[in-house]
């Protein structure tokens, strides 16, 4: 990777960075508030600090913590984040041909600074793999904003967690800012299936323990993507016109061509 004057100066780390901005106050409030979590869950200082630093993880942070507070036994709290987690490797499994150049030590590097947010916008961006577009910049700038503003509202959370009530529900932002990302990708009937699948099975699911409905609603958007491009088979074919044709219900501008050429 390119030196660090170098990164700063390129335009499409100014671009990520861009990007990024006006979400960051969103990613802020939640880890305003997931630092206030954590330390009223319990936890001394020094120790929230290094989760904070060291996990970077706010869903798996305000998942473990509880446990981690009642006594649970460490397989389940270690059980509990993987399972929250999962979803990461999907979006690593999606990167895998953008970064799979680099050697494994800087792979691990930008998997640590890898978040929800970067992956919407990057995606958004990028469809298709070429060292030469300044995608690996590109990334750098939305994940360094991503970091610096979880990072400084997660630390100023834990330092001041007598001072915030959890009452404020700041957190609610920072979802406001993922539905605002997602509804911006929902570009033809096939994401906005899958969109409509993932949050049924989000709620369908929601009873399951350890945060497993976010693996199932996941699992669910991505069998429902697939099949609607055009894989699966005959039985592939069959599910692909009965979820066109419940696409067209949804409303009023019908299939698109593209979709029943999915479905051909």
């Amino acid at each position: 990777m390119t030196s660090f004057q170098a990164l700063w100066r390129h335009p499409q780390y100014r671009a990520g960075a861009r990007d990024m901005a006006p979400i960051s106050l969103g990613i802020a409030a939640w880890g305003l508030v997931t630092g206030v979590a954590i330390v009223k869950a319990g936890l001394p200082v020094g120790l929230a600090l290094a989760m904070t630093f060291l996990v970077y993880a706010g869903s798996a942070q305000l998942a473990a913590v509880p446990l981690m507070a009642a006594g649970a036994p460490l397989l389940v709290i270690w059980a509990t984040a993987f399972c929250v987690n999962l979803r990461f490797v999907i979006f690593s499994a999606q990167w895998r041909p953008f970064f799979r150049r680099f050697p494994r030590r800087q792979r691990l590097v930008l998997g640590y600074f890898t978040g929800d947010l970067s992956y919407v916008l990057f995606m958004k961006r990028f469809r298709e793999p070429n060292e030469h577009e300044g995608q690996i910049e590109y990334f750098l700038g939305g994940a360094s904003v991503n970091w610096l503003s979880w990072q400084s509202a997660s630390v100023a959370g834990i330092l001041l967690a007598d001072v915030v009530p959890t009452a404020w529900g700041l957190g609610f932002a920072g979802v406001l800012a993922l539905i605002g990302l997602v509804c911006s990708l929902l570009s033809d009937r096939a994401t906005v299936l899958a969109g409509v699948v993932a949050a049924g099975a989000a709620v369908a699911a929601f009873a399951l323990p350890f945060k497993l409905n976010i693996l199932v609603a996941i699992a669910a958007a991505v069998c429902v993507g697939l099949i609607v491009e055009g894989g699966g088979g005959d039985t592939g074919r069959r599910i692909r016109e009965r979820l066109l044709r419940a696409a067209q219900r949804l409303g009023p501008a019908g299939v698109t061509s593209r979709d029943r050429e999915a479905a051909a």
